[in-house]
């Protein structure tokens, strides 16, 4: 019984989390616009951390539980589910992915070498305060780099994204309520989130970093599930990958970051031994498969499989 009962706290708290994240990133965005934030910042800070929100609070909670290693789970678990899945399926529905030189240039270097920045960090199996300092500074470069080339950034969609049509809307009170409760909500929304892990891994009798590494992961990358089937379906591919690409540089920077500057995060062996070389094989394959400047249908059903195949190898499926 207390499974069932730990397993529905698991799947309310997650979805409270995601929702609560998704109300608080449109509210703190309106609001950002009203005074007068240019809209490209707005887009790469206020959206950004709104949609990481699921994960950086819920790694700060485990973290102050002494639960450090679902940490270095969520932003693995989470890069690879981007990459793996997401991508997958976004080239799938989409037939085709076309992408332009410009995003390119802009996100892949970065996003490569952020994940290799992580693999050397965490490599001792350990994740110090110093270590957490190198990694804020990564962001900070991340939206300097960003800015440097806003002004070169040609891509019509991109900009009509950045822009957005919020601009155009008033600030009523219910916007400030809004940001409110759902700062409150993802509180609470994360808490039970991880205590109902720590919870679970002790019934079920596996590691708390397996159930972030593959379920915590996929329930946290929900909005950019959400946003690149969307845009892939509406045939702006642009936008599909972008978020993926700007979603893992968030994440290996901030979520590990920011929690890490509230104690040293441990990194089970278990990390080190699957998850860590899965997350850099999916960079690579990344990394090989867009130099043609498209993703194709049948790369999405091979990105799918690999998916599969990295959930089964984590619960010895397979």
């Amino acid at each position: 019984m207390s499974l069932l009962l730990w397993s529905a706290v698991f799947i309310v708290a997650l979805l409270v989390l995601v929702k609560a994240a998704d109300y608080f990133t449109r509210a703190a965005e309106k609001i950002g616009k009203k005074m007068g934030i240019p809209a490209f910042i707005v887009g790469v800070t206020i959206v950004s951390i709104g949609t990481s929100l699921p994960e950086i609070i819920s790694s700060i909670l485990a973290v102050l539980r002494g639960t450090s290693e679902m940490v270095v789970g969520n932003v693995i678990g989470s890069n690879i589910t981007n990459i793996f899945l997401i991508l997958g399926i976004s080239a799938i529905v989409s037939k085709k992915l076309i992408l332009t030189y410009e995003l390119i240039h802009v996100d892949l270097p970065i996003f490569v070498g952020s994940g290799f920045v992580l693999a050397i960090t965490i490599w001792d199996g350990i994740f110090t305060k110093g270590e957490a300092g190198i990694m804020l500074a990564g962001i900070f470069i991340y939206f300097m780099y960003m800015m440097s080339v806003q002004k070169t950034h040609k891509h019509k969609e991109i900009k009509k994204e950045m822009k957005g049509e919020m601009r155009r809307e008033a600030i009523h009170t219910t916007t400030w309520l809004i940001l409110v409760a759902s700062a409150i909500a993802i509180y609470f929304g994360a808490d039970y989130t991880v205590r109902s892990v720590i919870e679970l891994s002790t019934i079920i009798g596996i590691g708390t970093e397996i159930i972030a590494i593959t379920v915590v992961a996929l329930g946290t990358s929900l909005p950019e599930l959400v946003v690149s089937i969307t845009a892939a379906r509406q045939g702006k591919p642009e936008i599909a990958v972008g978020n993926i690409l700007g979603s893992n540089i968030f994440n290996t920077f901030a979520v590990m970051g920011i929690p890490g500057l509230f104690g040293a995060l441990l990194i089970p062996q278990s990390i080190l031994y699957l998850g860590l070389p899965i997350m850099i094989m999916a960079t690579i394959i990344y990394f090989f498969m867009t130099q043609d400047k498209q993703i194709t249908q049948w790369e999405g059903w091979m990105l799918l499989l690999f998916y599969v195949l990295f959930i089964g190898k984590q619960f010895g499926i397979l």
